[in-house]
This record gives C-alpha cells, sequence and structure tokens, in this order.
C-alpha cells in the first residue's frame, strides 16, 4: 500500500472518529476533513471544491424546496386526516401513520414527510390519551424505509445514481428503486405493526416553549368569501366538518350581532369569530379559504396574487404580548386604526382565564394578552417596537398563511413525470421544479431557504472530493481487493449481505449521505474483482445508507423525533435491531432478484 492511500484511509478513518465523537456538527466534521486531505496532498487544490458543483448538490438542495412547498400545501396532511377520522385503534392509526409517511416519503424526501405528519401523531396521540411516543419512532422508521423507494426519497440514492452513471454512463432511474424499496417498505410495516410494544410506555417530551406559555384560546375574526365551502351550511355542519376543533362565538350579518344557533346557516358575507388553537384555527382558515376581517382589501389582493413582496415585502404574521406601558393598553384596535397608522393588523388574540366574543376591534387591550399582527416581516421589528409589543420567541405560529393546494404536487408529478421517461436530466427538472413552487408562490423565497438544510449541502459539497481520494489514489481498490478475499469463499448472495450489512453498520455513525461517498466506490470495485455486475451492489449499498434503525444521529429522521418523543439512546436499538436484522435478510434476495449479478 503506497503513502497516498494509507493517508486517504487514515483521513476518512479519522472522519469517521470525529463523527463518532459528536465534538462537531456533520457538516464542520466534512470541512474538517477536506482541509485535512489538502494539506495531506492527497486532493489537489483544484479539485477542492468540485462537490460544490456536482449535481447531486443540486438535486437535494431542490428536493427540499419542493418538499417545503408540499408540505406548505397541507394536501397529503388533509388526506390523512380524512382517513385517520374512520380508524380509532391505536395499532390501527398507528398503520395509517406509518403508511402515509413511508409513502408521503417517496415522492418528499422523508425528513420532509415525516414533520409534514408529526401533527397527525400528536393529534391521533391526544384523542386517545396516549403517548406520541407510540407513533413517532415507527413512523421515523417507515419514513426511511419509504425512502428507498424513489430517487429523490433520500439522499443515498441520488448519490447511488450518480457512482452508476460514472460506472456504466447509465444512472438508475426515478422508480428503479421501487421494486426492493417497496418489497422492503411492506415488511416493515408488517414489523412495526406488532413490534411497537418493544417501545417504553409512557415516554413523553420536555415541555416545549409553546406548551410552557400555555397560549391555546385564541379568537379570530373572518368572513365568508362566495368560494368557501362553508357558505350555504349550517353550524353545526360547519363545527362537524372541522371535528369541533373550533368554535363559533358570534356571527355577524348586516352590523347586527347574533349567538350561533346550530341551525343556523351561514351566509357569504358573514363574519365570524372563531375560537381554538393557533393549529386548528390556521386549517380551518387555509382550508375554508377564509378572509381576515380587519385584512385591507388590497392587501388581501396583493398577496393571492403574489403581489405582496414587490409592493412592500413579503407579508407574515407575528405573536406577541402586550407590554406595560404599550400604546395598545387599554386601546382597541379599531379606535387605533392599525392598519392605516401602522401598517399592521390585527387577525387573533388570546387573553388568559378568558373567552372572548366580542369583535377584535371593540376588545380592549390589556397588558398580557397575546396578539397576532400581520403586516410586511421586514417592518414588523420597528412596528412592535413603536406599538410596545414583546415578540414570542419559539412560537411557529402559520395564522393568516395562504396555501397553493395542488400546485407544487403538480410541479412535483410533471418534474418526476419528465425524469423517467429520461427526456430531462434530473438535477435539471428538480432545479427548475424547485423555481417554479417559488414563482408562483407555492412557498415563499424565505421559506424556500429556510426548508433547505444548508448543513447537508456543504457536507455534501465537502465529502465529494475527499471520498473521491480512495478512487484517485488507489486505496478503494486496495480495500474491496481485500474484500474480495474475505468474499472470495461466499456465494453471491452472501457478498451482497456482506456490502449491505457494512453499510448498515457504518451509517449510524458517519451519516448516510457520508456512507454512501465512502462506501459506492468500494461496493462498485468490490464487484469488479468478483466479476459481478455493479448494480446489486450498489442497490445494497443505498439500503443500507438508508437504514439506520439503531441510534438517533445516523439520520435527520430519528433525530427529529428523540425530543418530541421522550426517547432515549437505547430506545432506538430496541425497535430497530430487529428490523435491522429483517432488511439484511429479506433485502439481499430482494435485491438479487431484480439487480441479478
Amino acid at each position: 500500500m503506497t503513502l497516498p492511500q494509507m493517508l486517504s484511509i487514515a483521513t476518512l478513518l479519522g472522519m469517521m472518529g470525529l463523527f463518532m465523537w459528536g465534538r462537531f456538527r456533520y457538516d464542520v466534521t466534512a470541512i474538517i476533513a477536506l482541509l485535512a486531505a489538502l494539506g495531506l496532498g492527497i486532493v489537489k487544490p483544484a479539485d477542492a471544491f468540485k462537490g460544490f458543483s456536482d449535481d447531486i448538490v443540486i438535486i437535494v438542495g431542490s428536493a427540499l424546496v419542493i418538499s417545503g412547498a408540499v408540505q406548505r400545501s397541507g394536501v397529503i396532511e388533509r388526506a390523512l386526516r380524512r382517513l385517520a377520522r374512520r380508524v380509532t385503534r391505536v395499532r390501527s392509526q398507528l398503520l395509517v401513520l406509518t403508511a402515509s409517511v413511508g409513502f408521503a416519503s417517496a415522492i418528499v424526501k422523508n425528513i420532509g414527510a415525516l414533520a409534514m405528519l408529526m401533527p397527525g401523531a400528536f393529534q391521533m396521540a391526544k384523542k386517545n390519551d396516549a403517548s406520541p411516543s407510540v407513533f413517532l419512532m415507527p413512523m421515523s422508521f417507515a419514513a426511511l424505509l419509504g425512502g428507498l423507494m424513489t430517487l429523490v426519497g433520500t439522499s443515498p440514492n441520488i448519490i447511488v445514481s450518480r457512482s452508476r452513471e460514472q460506472m456504466t454512463g447509465a444512472p438508475f432511474g426515478m422508480f428503479d428503486y421501487t421494486p426492493v424499496g417497496l418489497g422492503l417498505f411492506v415488511i416493515g410495516l408488517i414489523y412495526l405493526r406488532f413490534a411497537y410494544r418493544l417501545l417504553p410506555r409512557g415516554r413523553r417530551a420536555a415541555p416545549t416553549m409553546g406548551e410552557a406559555l400555555d397560549v391555546t384560546g385564541y379568537v379570530t375574526e373572518v368572513v365568508l368569501p362566495a368560494e368557501s365551502p362553508a357558505v350555504g351550511e349550517t353550524v353545526r355542519e360547519f363545527l362537524d366538518r372541522h371535528e369541533g376543533e373550533v368554535s363559533i362565538t358570534r356571527i355577524l350579518r348586516a352590523g347586527i350581532r347574533s349567538f350561533p344557533e346550530p341551525g343556523t346557516q351561514l351566509h357569504e358575507g358573514d363574519t365570524l369569530i372563531l375560537g381554538g388553537e393557533p393549529d386548528a384555527l390556521e386549517r380551518v382558515i387555509a382550508g375554508d379559504r377564509l378572509a381576515y376581517e380587519g385584512e385591507a382589501r388590497d392587501m388581501t389582493r396583493e398577496r393571492n396574487e403574489g403581489e405582496g413582496a414587490s409592493a412592500g415585502g413579503e407579508i407574515g404574521v407575528i405573536e406577541a404580548v402586550v407590554n406595560f406601558g404599550s400604546r395598545l393598553e387599554g386601546q382597541t384596535a379599531g379606535g387605533l386604526d392599525l392598519q392605516r397608522i401602522y401598517g399592521v393588523n390585527l387577525i387573533a388574540m388570546s387573553r388568559r382565564g378568558e373567552r372572548l366574543s366580542r369583535r377584535l376591534a371593540n376588545i380592549v387591550l390589556r397588558a398580557g394578552d397575546v396578539i397576532v399582527l400581520q403586516g410586511p416581516l421586514e417592518a414588523m421589528p420597528e412596528r412592535l417596537r413603536e406599538l410596545g409589543c414583546l415578540p414570542l420567541a419559539e412560537r411557529d405560529l402559520r395564522l393568516g398563511s395562504k396555501r397553493a393546494r395542488w400546485l407544487p404536487i403538480s410541479i412535483l408529478a410533471g418534474a418526476m413525470f419528465l425524469t423517467a421517461m429520461g427526456w430531462v436530466p434530473v438535477a435539471v427538472a428538480f432545479f427548475a421544479a424547485a423555481g417554479l413552487v417559488i414563482a408562483t408562490g407555492a412557498i415563499t423565497p424565505r421559506e424556500a431557504y429556510d426548508h433547505v438544510e444548508w448543513p447537508i449541502l456543504v457536507m455534501l459539497g465537502a465529502l465529494i472530493p475527499v471520498s473521491d481520494s480512495l478512487r484517485t489514489t488507489g486505496a478503494s481498490d486496495v480495500i474491496a481487493t481485500q474484500l474480495a478475499g474475505v468474499a472470495a469463499a461466499l456465494p453471491p448472495w452472501g457478498a451482497v449481505a456482506l456490502i449491505l450489512a457494512a453499510a448498515m453498520a457504518v451509517t449510524p455513525f458517519l451519516n448516510n449521505a457520508a456512507t454512501v461517498l465512502v462506501m459506492a466506490p468500494i461496493a462498485a470495485q468490490f464487484a469488479g474483482d468478483l466479476g459481478y455486475r455493479p448494480e446489486a451492489f450498489l442497490m445494497a449499498t443505498a439500503v443500507g445508507a438508508g437504514c439506520d434503525f439503531l441510534t438517533p444521529i445516523g439520520h435527520q429522521c430519528n433525530t427529529l423525533v428523540l425530543g418530541p418523543g421522550g426517547y432515549r439512546f437505547g430506545d432506538y436499538a430496541r425497535l430497530g435491531a430487529p428490523l435491522s436484522l429483517l432488511v439484511l435478510v429479506f433485502g439481499t434476495p430482494l435485491i438479487l432478484l431484480f439487480w441479478p449479478i
């Protein structure tokens, strides 16, 4: 073994050590590895930053933007809620949640699909008076398995496709992963349906800032436009359709305020005073296309037409507390004329210990009231200072946001169709789709940038030249030869199982994308040394890298549910070790069935 080869292997081993140590975040660890490779001379300065121009970075970043737009549309979330109404048993609800998040992960990046459906898990747990821990870890594992089904479901699939293209000239297609991924997903669903009992009962997450604030009883004032599905319904039908998540405290019609009787029919132009929790209000307002009474009509039109950014900045909402000495204290929003003087609208408020039923414009505000203001986000800090209000931190409030329901789904479907037919390269199709969802207003530029996981992109860009040093120095040939020597006495299925097991063993400590960057060249060379076609071994690498069921640190999905589920490190292995064994036992024959060697 030559000195450059030893240095390349030592650099990767050192990087793995840093990943396992956890002292630095994974993107910082990747930067350290790149700097070390440059200093040791195994990566040339001219090649140091080629990873940032790689198609992988474009595809992953674009997929995250599209995922955010689909998540914001609420289509999948609404479909899940409709299905969940008919399911009441915990095991059946678990099957609905895991199946939903798995199939969603096939079209939306798995971390986005999980984040999108987690609120549904909390709602079901609340209805059953159960802990969300029953649902969250199985959902995370189902998201990982669902991501195996398509090219864009998870980052390893994209990287493996690139490796195959470099070797054979033909990348894996959008649905080349589906036969193996779907088979493993079904097996996983069956396992999780019964094995969830392995999880400790009663785990609870630490209270969030929002829960500590205990701000739930909001009221808001909305108008029924002609296109709202609520027009023509009775109050009872409206409340039943929304499963009692909100209440109607008053109806204002032609200037007359009345108490809502169950049989009262709702008409176009009615003003409703709605009460409920912020999430429930947001779903009802967005789903029924309701308009805020406090909103200026020209602002409503501009935002719906996507012109808000050009006419004074992006319109958004912020939650704040009325401070002592505030200009709002002892005043009404109508009396202060907030829209004309300050350029903001009061669209909702909450007062501890009281159920508010008066019109927002006529409520005398007090110190300690929690209010939701709407206006240009750039001007909000200055407006809050002028009004003497304190913004609430760590509260993801979306009241007033508008949703483009089917547009992002249609754009994503178009991109997948174009790539599946081979008419447009994956990077071009998904970059164009990301641009379209922003240009059409399905997601705002601010939200698009927020959904991009920049540490992942930095890690990919930094690790591509480091992992490529295995090839350029010939170290991958040496490692593959050693593995081939071990596998020489094994049957073909044993060789595939060896790669699959190696990838599964490494990914909890190295990060799934990094695992593929390191393992894919080794697996390809390993196949060549044994005289086999590379596809089965690359597929085994992708499956193994995408299946971290043992730790909360190997994949973002597992990390995402760690806090909300109240889990401990060892809980993952309790549920995940048997699932890992099932993937190894069933994944090997599935790979060989569809990708013979």
